[in-house]
């Protein structure tokens, strides 16, 4: 999810496991970001380690979508229920190996299972069998649609949200009637490695959820080892790079990459709300959200006002209480960069600074006056840094925020034009008087467009992302016009026109 992750987002071992453990084989190690101790080891596992798991995954796949939906939808509510049960023992995994407090991870698996409970409950109606009207020119057809499973769904997940995002599409490939095989970020292979070995506790029967772990060529076999769908999560340029490899074999593909989000404060603004959600929506997971609020446009009307209000915030947040470390520790170098490019080129910081970079946290920064061209203001820093900027009106801060590069999600507050200035945002998701709060509906496709990359996960759109359509029609009436055969008489052609001048020549609006 971050635009300077390209090793985590293509990179353990769990109840079905690509290959046997041997003293031999290659490991890596799973480390506390916090403290640096080792949570476990876990192997590297080789291309013909993914293919293997690929292989295993098709029977797989076939088995897991011929038990039919309904017992898919009773796995899934049993895993579901597994979730709910071991909730703490899973967040405090999370608490270890991503470094998140402990009520974070509790909130990050909750809405995972939210969106696993919708998935399972909604694959009926969404993908089940249904006719559609066949229209005047196959007015002697029935019409059937019907949605197919691909097969075998790949997932590259990210380390930030290590539970939330993947499920987002392993929940939701699940339901559609795939199996899947998994790679974690090389950060989190344990938090994967658990999510494998609890469904193994609900589907023993098959690996219809298998785990395969390592760093960037893991992740790129993964592309290439015969999956039917890829979808990925990470930076823009690893994205880049999936989709080529993808294209090797025409395999299509998901991609989520990152965002540089904005925040509009209209002059109407509830202000005391809008800076609460503004450093929450900035600071929250230490900024390691993709799409956590990163710019604020604020009219000048308010800005003074506003300003303060984020800056008394800020200043009672406390890295390592209320939020945990840096996951990654290559981003560091990336944040410190981004706040002195700021600083370097005319930009103030009203909280912290250069200093508020103490490995492995970062302590919150909000800066002002920052070039518009400066990284703080146009890459994905994705630390806990806020740029303010004062626009002259709402015009301005819609173009500006429209002119970045990336088009994830964003937010407006306004008592009046909420809805006016949402509609007029080029982003995937949009959020009135809150941040973030549409990752919480699990009824709502979540994506972006431009560099934030293409495809949906969740709700309907997600569910229909991990399944092809089929149309069928079958003749019920042979058709008197006789128009598709050689054998066609003289005047059918003419017969058709006057069909079609009277059915859509008017004003009417028939099929």
């Amino acid at each position: 999810m971050t635009a300077t992750q390209p090793s985590a987002a293509l990179s353990a071992p769990a109840a079905q496991t690509p290959a046997t453990p041997t003293p031999e084989r290659e490991t890596f190690a799973s480390l506390n970001p916090a403290t640096g101790e080792e949570v476990a080891s876990f192997e590297i596992h080789t291309e013909a380690d993914v293919r293997a798991a690929v292989a295993r995954a098709k029977p797989a796949a076939t088995w897991w979508a011929e038990l039919g939906e309904p017992k898919r939808r009773e796995r899934l509510r049993a895993w579901r229920g597994l979730l709910v049960r071991r909730t703490d023992e899973l967040a405090g995994l999370i608490a270890r190996e991503n470094g998140k407090p402990v009520g974070d991870a509790v909130l990050e698996v909750t809405i995972a299972v939210a969106h696993l409970s919708w998935a399972a409950g909604h694959a009926r109606r969404v993908l089940g069998r249904r006719p559609v009207v066949p229209g005047l020119l196959a007015i002697n057809h029935t019409a059937t649609l019907e949605y197919l499973p691909y097969g075998v769904v790949g997932v590259i997940g990210p380390w930030n949200y290590p539970v939330h995002t993947p499920l987002g599409s392993i929940s939701y490939a699940l339901a559609a009637g795939n199996a899947v095989v998994f790679k974690p970020s090389e950060f989190t292979p344990a938090i994967g490695s658990w999510l494998v070995d609890s469904f193994a506790e609900v589907v023993p029967e098959q690996p219809v959820l298998q785990l395969v772990t390592g760093y960037g060529e893991t992740g790129a076999a993964l592309c290439t080892a015969g999956v039917d769908k890829l979808a990925f999560t990470g930076s823009a340029a690893t994205g880049r790079k999936v989709m080529a490899a993808c294209a090797v074999n025409l395999t299509p593909c998901v991609v989520e990459c990152g965002g540089k989000d904005p925040v509009i404060v209209a002059a109407d603004a509830d202000l005391e709300l809008a800076a609460d959600q503004a450093v929450w929506g900035a600071m929250t997971n230490a900024g390691q959200t993709c799409a956590g609020v990163e710019r604020v446009y604020v009219e000048r009307a308010v800005y003074p006002e506003f300003t303060a209000k984020v800056v008394e915030r800020a200043s009672r947040v406390r890295a390592g209480e209320q939020y945990g470390p840096i996951t990654m520790p290559s981003q560091l170098q990336v944040i410190a960069g981004h706040i002195g490019d700021a600083l370097d080129r005319g930009g103030r910081a009203l909280v912290g600074g250069r200093d508020s970079v103490q490995p492995p946290y970062v302590a919150p920064v909000v800066l002002t006056d920052v070039p518009a061209d400066s990284a703080a203001a146009t890459d994905e820093t994705f630390g806990p840094v806020l740029v303010l900027t004062e626009v002259g009106d709402v015009d301005e801060a819609v173009a500006t925020a429209n002119a970045g590069r990336y088009g994830l999600g964003a937010s407006v507050f306004s008592r009046h034009q909420g809805s006016a200035i949402a509609r007029r945002l080029d982003a995937g998701m949009v959020s009135i008087n809150s941040v973030l709060s549409y990752a919480a509906v699990p009824g709502l496709p979540w994506g972006g467009s431009k560099d934030s990359g293409f495809g949906r996960i969740h709700g309907p759109d997600g569910l229909r992302e991990f399944a092809r359509s089929r149309a069928i029609t079958s003749l019920r009436l042979p058709n008197p016009l006789r128009l598709s055969t050689f054998e066609q008489s003289r005047n059918a052609v003419g017969r058709l026109k006057q069909v079609a001048r009277l059915r859509w020549q008017g004003r009417g609006t028939g099929m």
